[in-house]
């Protein structure tokens, strides 16, 4: 800082040599003796280095307030140093109308998100209610043109509430519910809800009571694990699903289909990567896994996935810190 508080000064140093020069040579031609010149030099030095370094300390304060303020999260322009000459009023005053434009901005685009938000939530209850009339109907029928239009109502009711849950996301306010919670209770809700497909695609399951307990909130925490056992039934047209968990403490979700290709593997959370599987598929959206990673960290939880050239697991783990109660 002190480097580059000489070169701002630096027209003010070369200055005073250029002046300590012209004395010297004045004096010099009319025969005078140098003493006088070199007292005045040293004593306009010893002022002008008091001077330098008041000025210094002055200018660091400022520097050191003006960076904290643009580290802070939220700006306030009332925190701007007060201007010292004209220039700082003009700069001092454009960057007040930054300021004001920035907030104005702010708030449209805060106002025009939360009309978005409003409308799609709206959208997606009022679209759940033909869901359910067209899944009640569809339940008296058992020939596989039934199961399927269950199955494709059932992928619809699911894109409805990705809508949602994307949404909310974003959102500044939080319906988290942060508890202990059985966690083969949330297991079994997301099972059941995918039972016809696979009784439908003839896939085994194996799943055992895995007797543990999550700090984690319930709703969210399913959206996750169906999103997982949606894209393993999904991608596996025979063979197996199996959940269990690993120490110390990590829901694993295995299945048997056709696996991620090793180049695709680091990708697969990135918000619209579909991979060589998807893009065959034809129907992937690369929006799933995108959102299980955001609500996982929001979560406090960790996911990640393993693949080889058949099968692939997903490990959601769910370990927290314990927390010493004071």
């Amino acid at each position: 800082m002190f480097g580059e508080y000489i070169l701002s000064r630096r027209k003010n140093i070369i200055v005073w040599l250029i002046v300590c020069a012209l004395f010297a040579l004045v004096f010099s031609l009319y025969g005078l003796p140098a003493a006088p010149v070199v007292y005045g030099a040293l004593l306009s030095g010893f002022f002008g280095l008091v001077f330098l370094i008041i000025d210094f300390f002055t200018y660091r304060r400022r520097r050191i307030m003006l960076q904290r303020l643009a580290e802070e999260i939220t700006l306030s322009a009332d925190n701007i140093p007060l201007p010292r000459n004209g220039i700082e009023e003009d700069y001092t005053r454009l960057i007040h109308t930054l300021y004001d434009t920035l907030k104005a901005s702010e708030n449209e685009a805060a106002e025009k998100f939360s009309d978005m938000t409003d409308y799609y939530t709206m959208w997606v209850h009022q679209i759940k209610t033909p869901i359910a009339a067209m899944g009640l109907i569809l339940q008296g029928g058992d020939s596989p043109e039934y199961c399927e239009l269950s199955e494709n109502l059932q992928r619809i009711e699911q894109y409805a509430d990705m809508v949602l849950c994307y949404l909310r996301l974003d959102s500044d306010s939080s319906d988290l519910v942060i508890r202990e919670y059985d966690l083969d209770g949330i297991v079994r809700q997301a099972v059941r809800k995918f039972s016809s497909q696979f009784i439908r695609r003839r896939l085994k399951l194996i799943y055992e009571p895995l007797d543990k307990s999550v700090l984690t909130d319930e709703k969210w925490l399913l959206f996750v694990i169906e999103q997982v056992i949606s894209n393993a039934v999904k991608y596996t047209p025979s063979g197996e699903v199996e959940i269990y968990c690993e120490e110390p403490l990590s829901l694993c979700i295995r299945d048997t289909g056709i696996g991620i290709a090793p180049e695709d593997l680091p990708r697969i959370f990135e918000k619209g990567y579909t991979g060589c599987n998807g893009r065959l598929d034809k129907k992937a959206s690369g929006i799933g896994l995108y959102l299980c990673k955001r609500i996982c960290g929001r979560l406090g939880h960790m996911i990640s996935a393993e693949s080889c050239s058949a099968g692939t697991i997903i490990k959601i783990s769910l370990e927290t810190n314990k927390l010493e109660i004071e």
